[in-house]
């Protein structure tokens, strides 16, 4: 809401000395909250006056324009010596005798434009004649403002027109918080500057209104649950062609409007002032009685912004015999909409339901001013009142007269009472207020108020319709008092407890994984059908078993996810996309897994604590929730240098960040092939501890990485980490041995299709508790190696803790180990 400051000004005595900056403090301090002040026409400098155009010639050119040499009046104080000044204009729009703005040599106009005398086009031009546009008051370029004496009264030659033009004023922009819904108005923005300064406020709305006789224009409500109140006034004799004031234009403008008519700018200025929206109907070419009813299946209407509509049977017309004419609330239609021929003017000032109008603006896509006041709640007995100042101004400005016919039909709804302790502001807010303040306070904003020993009742005013219960009025309060004035209590912190075991080894994980390269990124947790469809999962797959949210912030995604990777790897893609030429990324984070019997969950009230039964029904409809690790990684995994060539990342180093991470929680992770989407059916391992399956890990399906715009090969990694964390294993202190170690390198020939990893595990039981480590340190085949076999090269590490361990004992484990690893897996010692 853009509210000028001199508008205020005419509905509030402010003192003489209030600047523009310590109102908006005061407001600030009463919730009105601050979005811009502006200045406009403050970088207007030096003489600006009305002149008349005396004479001129016409001059073409020789680029084909053609230019006027003015001799214009501008007053005695500013004429030459020969009575009036030269001045050259491209302009065409004005007549001799015209009066026109002259900017004078030395004047700096909007944007920092000076004016100096200077030749063009063989003439010395001694000023400028002004266009809207470079006045700053309005887009039109091509023509000059000429001055009406019909609103700009008996100007002379020489008066100054800033003024005038209302060129300089201070605009204080609000954004109004949708409880305000009174502060869309100069009425609400003045009242709470006039509680602001503790001075008197002169409400627009009070005026005398006449009552319903039943001779206006007839008017049939249908709907009365959209619309409680429905006002109609009738001007004939209207003159179409009358000029808007220029008050009445530039303060609709500074409002952020764009002056149209005198007819449609007075409409749009009521509502500013007053916060009512105003619609007005050409009288001559509505056909029947005006009926407010809801839209019956496939009704359309042509808006005014020129679009067909499909209308809903929820939404709120008005209609006459032709059929819809507006959308109640929102926008009218164009058959009777008023035009520069319109003399015959219907005023309709109504009260519409707030959630009607709301619901009917988003269903539309069509936001208006109408429909922004409407939707936040207008005061129900403004109608009659708003009605009668658009015809009372349309009558001044426009001539013609106002019908003696007034139609009000309904009745507005009424406000509850509210009860409340006299000391529960005191209480809630712990300032030292008095029942006598708290009643002073609730009475500035407007509220009748009762007091009965130690309560209050309240009755609030028509226009605050946020006002529903006590708490309501504490807020009313405590803002009035001043939020400065709440006491500072920093309250006692209690002994800590320190981390939990799980919180601490979670640490751990980010320390492992973040001393290993990779970056720890949070993604949105909702995802689409169409991320689970690129991730290449069967229709029947579990993760496909997803909670589906009420009110998603994107219908694109609309369900809560079941795995980490769809944003990770959006995330992955988004950092190749931005010049990142490798990729770590990992994540922890929650994942959503509904349960066989999910329910929906159920809507409760708030007014009461929810039943045992209630609860276990919200139990019940809360999923599984277990915290996943998803790591992804892209691009060189070793850096390339002057050493020479890097090392891509591949799917060993997916599962060597997972491997990081159970040893550093101590976990016996175990790592088994296997196929599962979205990895490569041959490049994808199963991580367990013990039997339980806790996440895969390896190569991304080609699929998959084209979907995500990611590169071929790309790996990935994702596991349970709370089931990790279950699983670790609490820290004992190393066992050292000052004895020597025995080194042996063991070749195995075993079958292609055997895992390293088990042949390891098993050489590693069969060695015994001598075995200090077992690590692989080459795969080989080739000619020296019979079809569908591979030799694995173990490095076998031997030591005891009490002894040097003798030749004989080294021996007996390593064959104990390669005749284990020969009985389970077929394996074949090279020798």
């Amino acid at each position: 809401m853009r509210a000028p400051l001199s508008w205020i000004r005419e509905y509030v005595d402010l003192p003489a000395d209030v600047d523009v900056v310590d109102l908006t403090h005061r407001l600030t301090a009463l919730g009105l909250k601050l979005e811009a002040l502006e200045a406009p026409g403050a970088d207007i400098e030096g003489p600006l006056v009305a002149g008349r155009v005396l004479r001129f010639v016409e001059e073409p050119q020789k680029n084909g324009k053609t230019i006027r040499w003015c001799q214009v009046d501008v007053g005695p104080e500013h004429n030459g010596e020969e009575g009036h000044r030269g001045i050259v204009c491209g302009a065409l729009n004005f007549a001799e005798g015209d009066l026109v703005v002259v900017s004078l040599p030395g004047a700096v106009l909007p944007g920092g434009f000076a004016i100096a005398a200077r030749k063009t086009y063989g003439h010395v031009s001694d000023g400028m004649i002004c266009s809207t546009r470079e006045l700053g008051i309005g887009e039109d370029h091509g023509g000059i403002l000429v001055l009406d004496p019909r609103i700009d009264g008996d100007v002379k030659p020489g008066d100054d027109v800033v003024g005038l033009l209302g060129l300089r004023d201070d605009v204080i922009e609000f954004e109004i918080n949708p409880d305000r819904a009174y502060a869309l108005s100069l009425r609400g923005i003045a009242r709470e500057a006039a509680l602001a300064y503790g001075v008197a406020f002169h409400d627009p709305a009070h005026r005398e209104v006449p009552g319903p006789d039943g001779r206006g224009y007839p008017v049939r409500v249908e709907a009365p649950d959209g619309c409680p109140v429905f006002v109609t006034r009738t001007v004939t004799g209207f003159d179409p062609a009358a000029p808007t004031p220029r008050h009445i234009a530039r303060r609709v403008q500074l409002g952020g409007m764009r002056p149209i008519s005198l007819a449609v700018d007075i409409t749009n200025y009521v509502m500013l002032e007053l916060g009512q929206p105003i619609h007005g109907y050409d009288g001559d070419r509505l056909q029947g009685p005006i009926v407010v009813r809801r839209a019956a299946p496939g009704e359309r209407l042509t808006t005014l912004d020129d679009v067909s509509r499909t209308l809903s049977e929820e939404d709120l017309l008005i209609t006459d015999d032709s059929g819809p004419i507006g959308i109640a609330g929102v926008m009218g239609g164009q058959t009777t909409e008023l035009s520069g021929t319109t003399s015959h003017v219907v005023i309709e000032a109504a009260h519409f339901a707030p959630a009607t109008i709301y619901r009917t603006s988003r269903r539309h896509k069509l936001p208006s001013e109408a429909s922004k006041r409407f939707e936040r709640g207008v005061d129900p007995l403004l109608p009659a009142y708003a009605a009668d100042r658009v015809a009372a101004l349309l009558v001044e400005h426009g001539g013609g007269v106002v019908e003696a016919g007034v139609t009000y039909v309904g009745s507005p709804p009424p406000q509850p009472e509210i009860k409340a302790a006299l000391d529960l502001p005191a209480r809630v807010t712990g300032m030292p207020i008095e029942a006598a303040g708290v009643v002073e306070h609730l009475r500035a904003v407007g509220c009748s108020v009762h007091v009965d020993g130690e309560t209050l009742t309240a009755l609030p005013p028509s226009w605050r319709p946020d006002l529903q219960d006590p708490y309501d009025l504490v807020e009313e309060v405590a803002r009035l008092v001043g939020y400065t004035e709440v006491p500072s209590v920093l309250p006692s912190a209690p002994a800590g407890r320190g981390l939990t075991r799980e919180q601490r080894l979670r640490r751990r994980v980010g320390f492992a994984l973040a001393g290993a390269g990779l970056v720890e990124v949070k993604a949105y947790p909702f995802v689409g059908e169409s991320h689970l469809d690129d991730l290449g999962l069967p229709a029947d797959d579990e993760r496909r078993r997803t909670l589906r949210v009420a009110n998603p912030l994107s219908d694109e995604r609309p369900l809560l996810t079941t795995t980490l990777l769809p944003g990770l790897l959006e995330a992955t893609a988004r950092n190749l996309g931005r010049g990142a030429a490798s990729v770590a990324l990992y994540e922890t984070d929650l994942v959503f897994l509904p349960g066989a019997d999910a329910a929906a969950a159920p809507i409760l009230g708030v007014e009461r604590r929810p039943s045992p039964e209630e609860l276990d029904s919200l139990e019940r409809a809360v999923p599984d929730q277990p915290r996943h690790l998803g790591v992804v990684l892209v691009g060189e995994r070793e850096r390339s240098g002057w050493w020479g060539h890097g090392r891509p990342a591949g799917w060993a180093d997916a599962i060597a960040a997972v491997r990081e991470v159970a040893r550093v929680l101590r976990a016996p992770l175990t790592v088994h092939a296997a196929v599962r989407p979205p990895w490569h059916p041959g490049r994808c391992a199963e991580l367990r501890v013990g039997d339980h399956v806790v996440g895969h890990a390896g190569e991304l399906h080609p699929r998959v990485c084209a979907a995500f715009g990611l590169p071929a090969r790309s790996a990935a990694a994702e596991v349970d980490l709370d089931a990790l964390v279950a699983a670790a294993i609490a820290p004992t202190a190393p066992r050292f041995s000052g004895f020597p170690v025995a080194k042996e390198d063991v070749a195995l020939v075993v079958a292609a299709d055997v895992p390293a990893a088990d042949v390891a595990e098993t050489l590693r039981e069969g060695a015994g508790e001598l075995l200090e480590s077992v690590r692989l340190f080459d795969v080989y085949t080739g000619e020296q190696i019979e079809a569908g076999k591979k030799s694995l090269a173990f490095a076998l590490r031997f030591r005891a803790p009490d002894r040097t361990l003798t030749e004989s004992e080294i021996a007996a484990a390593r064959d104990a180990a390669i005749a284990l690893a020969a009985q389970r897996h077929g394996a074949v010692h090279r020798g």
